[in-house]
């Protein structure tokens, strides 16, 4: 069973910057795909950013040119670096990984808030 823990959260301004981080207990290498999801209060969780183990990436066209998806294989690690934050950033941040995007392990999540 692969665990996945993700940090990086916090509060920030509107227009800062956070990079979150999530950490497998096992080589991403052979993980299809791994990604990005947030869930807003009253909200679904929706996808934010995908990476696919060839190096496809996607992205929600709500993030595009502010978040970049990237997966450091050596480190079994990813990451989501967020810029130009703005309120409606504001969520529980999971990741998942697995054969498809719809993910088969996933993250306990972790918080950001962004201040107006």
């Amino acid at each position: 069973q692969v665990q996945l823990t993700e940090s990086g959260g916090g509060l920030v301004q509107a227009g800062g910057s956070l990079r979150l981080s999530c950490a497998a207990s096992t080589s991403i290498f052979r993980i299809r795909v791994m990604a990005w999801y947030r869930q807003a209060p009253g909200k679904e969780r929706e996808l934010v950013a995908a990476s696919g183990n060839g190096g496809r990436t996607n992205y929600a066209d709500s993030v595009k040119g502010r978040f970049t998806i990237s997966r450091d294989n050596y480190k079994n690690t990813m990451y989501l670096q967020m810029n130009s934050l703005t309120p409606e950033d504001t969520a529980v941040y999971y990741c998942s990984g697995g054969s498809s995007v719809q993910g088969d392990y996933w993250g306990q999540g972790t918080q950001v808030t962004v201040s107006s």
